[in-house]
């Protein structure tokens, strides 16, 4: 008999009761291609530049973002500069910070790809007057102000593990697919799936854990290879949102639909398809571009010297815990086939 912890009953009962019609909507996106070469607005009251740097540029999760930063940017009256590098390189992140630096920004933003290698830069910006926070992967905490998570990485690992388990029905061997090595945030994340499947699921064995760098391509040959390394493989939880897509694709193309279950952290719009057709089960995320939304918006009030506080009730977001130094922007979202058209970014 299938055992589900209470907070997961809990997740789903959550969840039953959502009312998709309030869900965030996405109206204003800048068609203009933004860089670190844009000219900063001149320093006056209220009015600033607010630098976000994600942890790789071009990827689908990273783009929504950036839709709700530049939302935030035009209701606030902040010029926003959305720039990454084309990998996930804490060097390439360096280099642009550095520029952002000269540029004389208000505020730089962070999703970091190492805790500690951008430590150096961020302490000369914060030398040089430049406000520091960082968004979706944290740095050391002497590096910033805060830290803007998406949601409790406890949560998140748990929950993760909860889905993937009953598809499996608790028992055979699983592999974890995840972004960067040095990504903070993701490394929590399968700290707590580990410590779950350790509590809960102990007829269950995890194998592998796969470091793809964002690289969808490199996401689905990992996919093959641990097919042909593990042959009695029944599960694959991806984390990024890059390697569920890969993942369900490589199902997909071996035969294995019914046979290997895919769960993870991704967009709606990557996997519809792929949940529509049964390569994979149970997508788990949250708006990215609430999240987007919601670093601008702190990074302005900071400028304001308003720092978070609990239960803050932020505009176009709602209400935010707050702990110590990390913000916590809501609750995850399960995609599912049964749901999975109601959303779309």
């Amino acid at each position: 008999m299938l055992r589900m912890p209470i907070f997961f009953i809990l997740f789903l009962f959550i969840l039953s009761g959502c009312d998709h019609s309030a869900e965030y909507e996405i109206i204003y996106i800048d068609e203009e291609s933004i860089d670190v070469n844009t000219k900063p607005v001149e320093n006056k009251k209220d009015s600033y530049t607010i630098a976000v740097i994600p942890k790789i540029d071009g990827i689908p999760y990273f783009k929504a973002v950036e839709e709700g930063a530049l939302e935030a940017g035009k209701d606030l009256g902040v010029k926003v500069i959305y720039t990454g590098p084309p990998t996930p390189s804490s060097e390439k992140q360096e280099e642009i910070i550095t520029k952002l630096i000269e540029k004389k920004v208000d505020v730089i933003a962070v999703s970091a790809n190492d805790p500690y290698k951008l430590g150096r830069v961020l302490k000369k910006a914060k030398l040089k007057g430049i406000k520091v926070i960082t968004w979706d992967s944290d740095t050391n905490a002497s590096y910033r102000s805060f830290f803007v998570n998406m949601i409790d990485p406890e949560i998140i690992g748990r929950h993760v593990m909860d889905t993937l388990a009953i598809e499996m029905e608790e028992k055979g061997e699983f592999a974890i697919m995840t972004g960067s090595p040095t990504a903070a945030n993701l490394n929590t994340w399968i700290d707590w799936i580990q410590i779950q499947q350790k509590e809960y699921y102990p007829t269950m064995k995890l194998v592998e854990v796969e470091y793809t760098n964002e690289d969808i391509h490199k996401a689905y040959k990992v996919t093959q290879n641990l097919f042909k390394k593990y042959p009695d493989l029944k599960g694959i939880i991806g984390i990024s949102t890059v390697n569920p897509p890969a993942a369900a694709q490589a199902v997909k193309d071996a035969g294995k639909i019914g046979k290997v279950a895919v769960v993870g952290t991704s967009t709606p719009n990557l996997m519809n398809e792929y949940l529509q057709e049964g390569a994979a089960q149970t997508i788990t995320l949250w708006s990215p571009q609430k999240l987007g939304y919601l670093t601008v918006s702190l990074a302005k009030n900071l400028l304001n010297d308003e720092f978070p506080y609990e239960g803050q009730n932020i505009k176009n977001i709602g209400r935010i815990k707050f702990n110590g130094d990390m913000v916590i922007m809501g609750e995850p979202i399960d995609f599912t086939k049964g749901n999975v058209n109601q959303y779309d970014f």
